[in-house]
């Protein structure tokens, strides 16, 4: 039987006794990559346990997301008695015990889906406040058929830049939180990818572009950064931090920004497509998939990649689309938290000044970013590092990613710098304490489970050893490749043990490692390399 994660568990737990205290419609915050579409399964499964009779509908607004949940019901109950309703998907099983609803199909048509019992709503931050919405007739006509109805909303951002927290004010839909999992947490647990952020030598200007509903005008915004040379200039940086990357994600302004910026990738010899709203549904099926597979480096897009988009190897975003909402801030840079195969971590390029803006995304709970939305939220939040270009708090007094000690900032006492240091910068809450200075190394052929691995055997106090296991096929093969590529070394990666050794100049030894327990049987490696960059793997030992 399926064992959920502790987090995952805890979430499913808290929603129990929110409803035993009488509670009838409470929020569940995950972040991007933390398993909501298992979560939603896993709640489906024990509420027909306690209630065989009862009828549940999870809605969303994506048919990409519809399937992605009901496909993780089957997995985890393939005889789950589910249907899916989306003219999207061409289907309208409305008599199932358990429907995956589009909310464009089902929010007139509650007669045909008949009573309810249970009502989930994946990504609720795209619930309008407004009862006058397809959403809001949809559940207040559930409700009235069914008084007793439960709602559950899981979402990675519970808050709006205009009207703060989605369980606060006139018009909510829901009550609480009732619990929400922290990007930091997951990170340094090894659930989720650690990212590493970059201050860029190109910045986009939006200075002059006028706002409308909490965020920029997008024809205007589109034609202050859709500019041949700034473009140009940015896809130039993002080629050179991005060669030894694998799956490259581009946020731009619109739809001609978009292939402004897949045009100027292509010209530098990378495989790129855009995709848009506009993008008939089979071609962008098709152009995902590519990207999925590797069989495409990059892709840009507007307004349809930022929710929803589930490729865990992406391994780079560029954000070139400036906004002043700070869940779209989130939403994009959580499509890199998903761990994969061979993924270090994922590298977040910042033309558009979000992070500065936004903050740390690990410091980004609920309750930071409503207390920010009422301050007004205008005082930048984050500072480049003067050693390494990492962005780092405004108050932090150490850079994580090179130990650079940056002068103080005049402005770090300005409110929201103290709003944001309610949480920690996210490479802190990453990593564990501890590093020790790697004085030399040597690198063997070493035996390992009656194969031959590449041992690397680290000069520090204490001393430490890995094994790579090249050799081998499947997970260790790609585990080895990463750590192989980490290190220094070129494509294509050696197949031999041998191999490795006739080109180990290729290799950098890193300058400092640590170490940390990260379970029972698992500890976490981090390395410091030459240029400042760390990167962290979690293994099983023993």
């Amino acid at each position: 039987m399926l064992r959920l994660r502790p987090y995952q568990r805890a979430s499913l737990d808290a929603l129990a006794d929110d409803w035993a205290r009488g509670g009838r419609s409470g929020l569940v915050v995950l972040p991007t990559g933390a398993g909501k579409s298992l979560v939603i399964a896993a709640l489906i499964r024990e509420t027909l346990e306690r209630a065989p009779g009862a009828r549940v509908a999870v809605v969303t607004h994506s048919r990409e997301l519809i399937a992605q949940n009901h496909a993780e019901l089957l997995a985890l109950w393939p005889g789950a008695p589910a249907g899916i309703v989306s003219a999207g998907l061409r289907r309208r099983d409305e008599d199932a015990q358990v429907v995956f609803c589009g909310i464009q199909t089902v929010w007139n048509r509650l007669d045909r889906l008949g009573h309810l019992d249970l009502v989930v709503v994946d990504e609720a931050h795209l619930i309008p406040r407004s009862a006058d919405t397809r959403y809001g007739r949809f559940l207040d006509a559930a409700r009235a058929a069914s008084p007793d109805l439960k709602l559950v909303g899981l979402t990675a951002t519970p808050y709006r830049l205009d009207s703060g927290r989605l369980d606060e004010g006139a018009g909510r839909v829901f009550d609480r939180i009732v619990h929400e999992a922290q990007v930091g947490d997951l990170i340094r647990d090894g659930y989720l990818s650690l990212l590493v952020s970059k201050a860029t030598a190109t910045v986009l200007d939006v200075s002059g572009v006028p706002r409308r509903g909490g965020d920029y005008v997008p024809g205007a915004l589109e034609a202050a950064v859709n500019r041949d040379a700034v473009t140009r200039a940015a896809v130039a940086e993002m080629v050179a931090y991005g060669a030894g990357r694998r799956a490259w994600l581009a946020f731009c302004a619109g739809v001609a920004h978009a292939a402004a910026v897949r045009d100027a990738v292509r010209a530098e010899g990378y495989s790129c497509e855009a995709v848009s709203g506009e993008t008939p549904p089979a071609e962008r099926d098709r152009v995902i998939r590519a990207f999925r597979e590797g069989r495409l480096r990059c892709l840009t897009s507007v307004g349809v990649l930022a929710t929803g988009f589930n490729v865990p190897g992406t391994d780079l975003i560029a954000l070139l689309r400036p906004t002043e909402s700070t869940g779209l801030y989130v939403q994009q840079v959580g499509r890199g938290l998903r761990r994969a195969p061979g993924k270090a971590d994922c590298l977040v390029l910042d033309y558009a000044g979000l992070v500065r803006r936004h903050g740390p995304v690990d410091a980004l709970s609920a309750n930071a970013v409503a207390r920010a939305l009422k301050l007004g939220g205008e005082a930048p939040r984050a500072k480049p590092c003067p050693g390494c270009g990492a962005l780092i708090a405004l108050n932090a007094s150490t850079c994580e990613a090179c130990w650079t000690e940056p002068e103080a900032d005049p402005d770090a006492a300005a409110p929201h710098a103290a709003e944001a240091d309610d949480s920690r910068i996210l490479s802190a809450a990453a990593a564990p304490a501890g590093w020790r200075t790697v004085e030399g190394w040597r690198l063997a052929a070493e035996p390992a489970g009656g194969a031959t691995a590449l041992g690397v055997t680290f000069v520090v106090a204490g001393g430490h050893r890995i094994r790579l296991g090249l050799e081998q096929t499947g997970y260790p093969r790609e585990k080895a490749v990463a750590w192989w590529r980490r290190l220094g070394g070129g494509d294509p990666p050696p197949m031999s043990v041998a191999e490795a050794l006739e080109r180990q100049d290729e290799l950098v030894r890193p300058e400092a490692l640590r170490v940390a327990p990260s379970g029972r049987l698992s500890e976490t490696v981090e390395l410091r390399l030459p240029d400042g960059a760390v990167w962290r793997d979690t293994s099983r030992v023993g």
